[in-house]
């Protein structure tokens, strides 16, 4: 199989960057598709943390090019400042390559971002403010600008008088002061010209590796219900984290993806408004937010915790065409005498065993559970599924039965080496990993 789509199985925040660092150790590229600084991914190798929002987490491995994809929208600001933090304690990472048309993010962006989301009242969607739903509605009303001209001086200049004309005007009905293009297009150009040798045609890099069969992988960001078509509208992002993303922001077919493995933690978090039908709102809630760490890499915000529920990922893995699955956090339910599993809902007083579209609908489902025995003592150094605890074990084998999808990789821990790859033929074959 060369070529993998990573994605979120649930609302996100799953450890897709842990998993994509340890597959990358084997490919020639990773490339990122969708999203921008919004997304947060933690990747702890040699005993060195690194924190990435926008650079595909398979830059760590010196051989892979990294490739920021059409499909996103990107802070030239961010971007720098992550290159630079990476480098400074990692010199030895790959190269990077971002698509010429990628949208970019002005502070504009941002602003207007924070200034919808406060005129939203009680109706707040819980936004990251880092102006990426901004960015995409320009994109989509044909008034954004690309990469590629933000490294043309002469463009970008004409293009900032265009678009500052219509976000003064907006600025204004919020009563805020109006931005002078002299100071954006100064700081702007200064980012460009760094940028500018990292500008490529990527859609034909990547469809030339696939084409000459390297293995490449394609990094989501956030989580298939955060999809703007799939998820749970409007508590969505701005683009599409789902499978399909991968061929909308990379210039790849769909035949061209050979396996998709879905990114899932052992229980369930999100972050932001919307319906989450198992989140828990006591002390065992706040418990495994504390240990798990659960905040955002972004926001830092605390992240909303429940029970796993297989009725979400059941749907995931469908939606997603998933070859297999890639359970994290097992480490963190180690401990409790049982667990509880969603695998069906009540609404309206029937019982239901799908995602409701209605996004009010869902909102009002009732998870009914099945209590599960837990697992006890420190499985972080288990390094196959056999070294697991027998109850850990049949809490893999009852999600592999609801979801009608196999279990291909388990995480322990939040080092690289904390995995264990239980169906290796569901990737490609790993010397850092033992089957």
């Amino acid at each position: 199989m060369p070529t993998l789509v990573i994605v979120g199985a649930q609302w996100g925040d799953e450890a897709k960057g842990k998993l994509v660092d340890v597959l990358a150790a084997d490919a020639s590229m990773a490339v990122r598709f969708a999203g921008g600084n919004n997304a947060g991914h933690t990747v702890i190798a040699d005993g060195r943390e690194f924190k990435f929002q926008l650079i595909p987490s398979g830059i760590l491995h010196e051989q892979v090019t990294a490739v920021l994809g059409a499909g996103m929208v990107v802070c030239p600001k961010g971007l720098l400042e992550e290159l630079d933090r990476t480098r400074a304690t990692a010199p030895e990472i790959g190269d990077l390559k971002v698509s010429g048309a990628a949208h970019v993010v002005f502070p504009y962006h941002r602003l207007l971002d924070t200034l919808e989301e406060e005129a939203r009242g009680a109706g707040k969607l819980g936004t990251t403010s880092r102006g990426i739903g901004p960015a995409y509605q320009d994109k989509v009303a044909r008034q954004g600008v690309r990469i590629a001209e933000l490294v043309d001086p002469a463009r970008l200049r004409r293009r900032l008088e265009e678009v500052l004309q219509a976000k003064n005007r907006q600025l204004s009905l919020y009563g805020q002061p109006l931005i002078e293009i002299g100071p954006l297009y100064d700081e702007y150009a200064r980012y460009a010209e760094r940028i500018a040798p990292m500008v490529a045609d990527t859609d034909v890099l990547v469809q030339d590796a696939v084409r000459a069969g390297e293995r490449v992988l394609f990094e989501g960001a956030q989580g298939t219900f955060l999809d703007l078509d799939s998820g749970t509208y409007p508590f969505v992002t701005s683009s599409h984290p789902t499978a399909g993303g991968a061929c909308l922001g990379t210039g790849i077919g769909p035949r061209d993806i050979d396996g998709v493995l879905g990114v899932c933690k052992a229980y369930t978090t999100r972050v932001g408004a919307g319906p989450f039908p198992t989140e828990l709102h006591d002390e065992v809630g706040e418990w495994i937010r504390k240990h798990g760490k659960e905040y955002g890499t972004v926001t830092g915000r605390g992240r909303r915790i429940g029970w796993l529920d297989l009725v979400v990922l059941r749907h995931a893995c469908r939606l997603n065409s998933m070859s297999g699955l890639v359970v994290t956090r097992m480490d963190i339910l180690s401990g409790f005498d049982s667990v509880q599993v969603a695998t069906g809902y009540r609404l309206d007083g029937a019982r239901i065993g799908h995602v409701p579209c209605d996004t009010e609908a869902f909102g009002r489902a009732e998870p009914e559970y099945v209590t599960m025995m837990g697992w006890k003592g420190d499985v972080r150094a288990c390094r196959r599924l056999i070294d697991l605890p027998a109850e850990a074990r049949a809490y893999l084998d009852f999600m592999e039965e609801a979801t009608e999808t196999p279990v291909a990789v388990v995480s322990v821990g939040p080092d690289r080496d904390e995995t264990i790859v239980a169906r290796p033929e569901l990737l490609w074959p790993t010397a850092a990993l033992t089957a």
